[in-house]
């Protein structure tokens, strides 16, 4: 110990004499100040450091196109879930960010870059009619639906808008049964939609007491089944429920039965088309050598037969050179291949298409008036039988005709509740066919 004193010492003055050597002043009197020195605690542990986090690596275009083509057919599907909404929005987001390069590399088992590029009209002027404030009375307008922003406007719109004006008493509300439908709107357009489901807690939770559902489907078929049973799980939760008839009524047994609703149809929608084709008769148009082919979806359900009742309506009513057809090639006869064959068998030359169809959606647009190959268009054109072929493509529901027929329905049935006694025991609820 004194002899690390003495070193300590020793070297304490050695630095005041070279200091002193330098001309600096070091006062003899003051005490000298000992530095602390802190050294590491053995111990204790050595601070860690935090890992670097690792750098996520950038996706490629393709792997971009990849993320949004999955969530694209995540929401292209039939049920709805709670994820449902969050889903439709993450999906426009990604498709934002990326570029025009980018877009077109999306493709799925749904997915493609039409999903959010193609562009079908202004949303903004379709009311989706999902407001609250209902009332006791309600007319729920229930539709297949479309993504094509102009056809719901002034198709399903139209029919919607006619029965409001006929029915200032009574409040009209929108429903769609098909989901791909609603979630394509909502996630491109971000126009929200009701279900069939969703409307009638709607009407519920407003407190309707009179519900009145008016289906714009064209026949009793899958879709107004579909809708049936969803409004029998509702039946008990109003006084009463009215449910009219779909657009051309009533099925009946067998191809050589038809009604008054189908009758007003054919009328309708052949007085439409050769107006827009510029004759003046359905003869004139015959003479110069054009047949009008009017293409519905078709359908494996016994309702299929309405399509044969369409086309024996025709017959009825003298319009040779009209042919009805059907997407899916139900009822057989009403197939694209013999439907060209009828029509060149009858010595047409110029063909023009239009849908029979309430809206002019993906099935007017794409199968009807495509440019694929296997389109109306296409098909009839690579048959080489005709000088030409056109399309005009427009939904039965912009037809004032067809409006009319269509409010019609919707009174029948209006007119049988009594507001202020109307009533049905629990579990009930009234079919007007």
């Amino acid at each position: 110990m004194k002899k690390k004193l003495l070193t300590i010492v020793l070297a304490v003055s050695m630095t005041a004499a070279m200091l002193g050597g330098c001309g600096s002043e070091v006062p003899t009197d003051e005490p000298v100040q000992e530095e602390t020195v802190q050294t590491a605690d053995p111990a204790e542990p050595e601070a860690q450091t935090e890992p670097a986090e690792p750098e996520v690596p950038e996706l490629s275009d393709e792997e971009k196109a990849q993320e949004v083509a999955d969530l694209i057919d995540a929401i292209y599907v039939q049920e709805w879930t709670e994820e449902t909404d969050a889903l439709c929005a993450e999906a426009k987001a990604k498709w934002d960010a990326l570029t025009d390069e980018q877009k077109e590399l999306v493709e799925g088992e749904d997915a493609d870059p039409d999903y959010f590029g193609r562009d079908t009209g202004d949303a903004s002027k379709d009311d989706p009619l999902n407001a609250d404030g209902i009332g006791e009375n309600e007319i729920l307008v229930v539709s297949f639906g479309t993504s094509f922003n102009e056809s719901r406007a002034n198709d399903i719109g139209g029919v919607e808008r006619a029965i409001a004006e006929a029915n200032p008493d009574w409040s009209v509300r929108r429903a769609f049964t098909a989901q791909i439908i609603i979630n394509h709107v909502l996630a491109r357009d971000g126009e929200k939609i009701d279900n069939v489901e969703q409307a009638l807690q709607r009407a519920v939770d407003n407190g309707v007491k009179n519900l009145v559902i008016q289906p714009t489907h064209l026949m009793h078929g899958a879709e107004y089944d579909e809708l049936m049973d969803v409004v029998d799980r509702y039946c008990d939760s109003f006084e009463t429920v009215r449910v009219a008839e779909p657009l051309l009524g009533s099925v009946g047994s067998d191809a050589t039965v038809i009604n008054d609703d189908k009758k007003a149809v054919a009328e309708a929608i052949v007085a439409e088309s050769i107006e827009i084709a510029g004759f003046d008769t359905l003869e004139a148009a015959a003479e110069e050598g054009v047949a009008f082919v009017f293409m519905g979806h078709g359908t494996a359900h016994t309702a299929k037969v309405s399509y044969s009742q369409m086309a024996t309506q025709m017959d009825n009513l003298g319009y040779d050179n009209v042919f009805i057809g059907t997407v899916e090639g139900e009822p057989e006869e009403t197939a694209c291949e013999n439907i060209i064959e009828a029509v060149h068998e009858a010595g047409y030359n110029t063909v023009i298409l239009r849908p029979l169809m309430v809206v002019a959606g993906d099935h007017a647009n794409n199968d009807m008036a495509g440019d694929e190959e296997d389109s109306w268009k296409s098909m009839f054109e690579a048959s080489g039988y005709f000088d030409s072929v056109d399309c005009q493509i427009e939904g039965l529901g912009r037809i004032e005709t067809v409006q009319e027929l269509y409010v019609s329905h919707t009174a029948e049935v209006v007119s049988t509740v009594d507001i202020k006694t109307a009533s049905l025991d629990d579990g009930e609820y009234e079919v007007f066919f």
